[in-house]
């Protein structure tokens, strides 16, 4: 078994870091070993099951920043270990050279705030990495280096967004991506309509199989047909797209509670989740065009499915949709799309070597919907900058597939509720207090650079008020109260804004 060593200095940081608990490594291909972490006073220790080079993964505090994810450069297995901070450093330097260069390969315009704190990162790295045998000193150097290398970072993706996205609005009469909300089971109160309709252009109508066939063979439907009734009704700029789903949830609890009795059965089990989809999209044939199909199928948790179960599962109930309704669009959900999950060794295909399956079977995957839950626990994932996120835009975007995102951002780290019981806020995350700002600022400038990614389709906020039942604590643009959060006003401001570039 391959045994990776982290020096960490202060020692002190280690009894108050249990993010470190949740770091992983990660090969060349990108794909994520299973990794058990051993700590100890002064070292950090990561195991995995080959001895090849890798990197390492982890939350760690940068001063202004927060506890972003950082990843090291390639590092080959040895005796003696290395000092974390500095090979952090390394690590986020080496990503901004490379990223730079492609885009500036590409036509990008470097941003001119991007060489200053460029250059300050280079130069404190130059330092410390000269200055190893002074641990105090070199981890003082590196990360100072880290805080400068995530500004230039910041800078360097902020200009990208702005730049691919004015490209984009230029070849476009309009945004050729939807912005909209998921409604989870309710509408807006009728005070609200404009504001919904200001924002977005589009609205997932949820069809939770658990709520609907509660009990076998007793259906509910009243819920959605109010969902996409009042979808209808709407009239702002556009009429809203809706999108329907996810019709079957392979996460914990997403499956109705009767299912259990057959978890064994997979063919009975099958026969089951296939005649819902078929029921489901007969009744809203001609009313919704674009449905997702399955959700969370990649990590899973539903009953006791297996991997190779999920997959088959989720083809089978693609096959049957597209029999159907041929014209439909059906796109299937992944969460943790960095493949956070298979750190603890319980799956073999990465998030995207799954759907990449799927999609290779020809059963009529038309996109993928990348759930983004920034900084929950854990069901979410880690929170990472903007410069992390575009690049893993990117990698998906080798699957030629239309990308759509579910977008979650916390405004508070109170208990919330109305929140599924087992997913709360990681306040240590975030740059100062979780709060309406650092969600405006996470949704605004996330969105923007999602909108600038050719590949997006569109971005869907996970849901609109914090007043109804909903999987992420916070994650609303309207308080429970029915007032609307600078998060909102900040969706708003930008919606009008790509339409004065247009």
């Amino acid at each position: 078994m391959g045994l990776i060593r982290f020096a960490v200095h202060p020692t002190s940081l280690i009894a108050d870091w249990p993010e470190v608990y949740r770091g992983y490594l990660t090969g060349s291909d990108g794909r994520v070993f299973p990794t058990r972490i051993e700590v100890d006073e002064e070292y950090v220790g990561c195991r995995r099951t080959t001895s090849e080079s890798c990197k390492f993964h982890v939350a760690y505090p940068v001063p202004d920043f927060g506890r972003p994810f950082v990843s090291t450069a390639s590092l080959p297995e040895r005796e003696q270990p290395y000092l974390l901070v500095v090979e952090l450093a390394r690590g986020k330097i080496v990503q901004i050279r490379n990223q730079a260069s492609a885009w500036e390969l590409a036509g990008m315009q470097i941003p001119a705030g991007f060489a200053a704190p460029s250059r300050a990162a280079h130069r404190a790295f130059a330092s410390a990495a000269s200055s190893q045998h002074d641990i105090a000193k070199s981890t003082e150097l590196a990360t100072e280096a880290l805080h400068h290398a995530f500004r230039a970072a910041e800078v360097l993706t902020l200009g990208y967004s702005s730049q691919a996205l004015a490209g984009r609005l230029q070849r476009y009469k309009s945004l050729p991506a939807s912005v909209g909300c998921e409604l989870q089971g309710s509408t807006p109160d009728a005070d609200a309509n404009e504001l919904f309709t200001a924002a977005f252009n589009a609205a997932a109508v949820a069809v939770p199989w658990r709520s609907i066939e509660a009990v076998e063979g007793e259906y509910d439907w009243s819920a959605v047909d109010r969902q996409l009734e009042w979808c209808e009704q709407q009239r702002g700029d556009q009429k809203l797209l809706v999108r329907g789903g996810p019709l079957i949830d392979l996460g914990p609890d997403g499956l109705p509670a009767w299912l259990a009795r057959w978890e064994h059965d997979v063919f009975n089990l099958r026969s089951f989740v296939c005649d819902f989809v078929e029921t489901a999209i007969s009744r809203y044939v001609g009313r919704i065009r674009i449905w997702e199909v399955a959700a969370r199928a990649n990590s899973g948790g539903a009953l006791t499915l297996n991997e190779e179960s999920r997959l088959m599962l989720t083809a089978s109930v693609l096959g049957v949709a597209k029999q159907i309704d041929e014209e439909a669009q059906l796109v299937i959900r992944v969460d943790q799309p960095w493949g956070d999950y298979q750190a603890r060794g319980q799956h073999r295909l990465s998030p995207l070597q799954f759907v990449d399956a799927l999609h290779r079977s020809g059963v009529g995957l038309a996109g993928v919907n990348l759930e983004m839950a920034m900084g929950y626990l854990p069901r979410g994932s880690a929170r990472r900058d903007l410069m992390d996120i575009s690049r893993m835009i990117d990698a998906w975007s080798v699957l030629n597939l239309p990308i759509q995102i579910t977008l979650a951002c916390p405004s508070s780290i109170d208990d919330d509720p109305l929140s599924y019981p087992d997913c709360e806020v990681d306040s240590r995350l975030w740059p100062v207090d979780c709060s309406e700002a650092t969600q405006a600022e996470c949704v605004d400038r996330v969105m923007e650079l999602l909108l600038a990614k050719p590949t997006v389709s569109g971005v869907y906020l996970s849901h609109f008020s914090d007043a109804v039942p909903h999987q992420f604590p916070f994650a609303g643009v309207m308080h429970p109260d029915g007032t609307p959060k600078t998060a909102l006003e900040r969706i708003i401001t930008q919606r009008q804004r790509h339409k004065s570039r247009e």
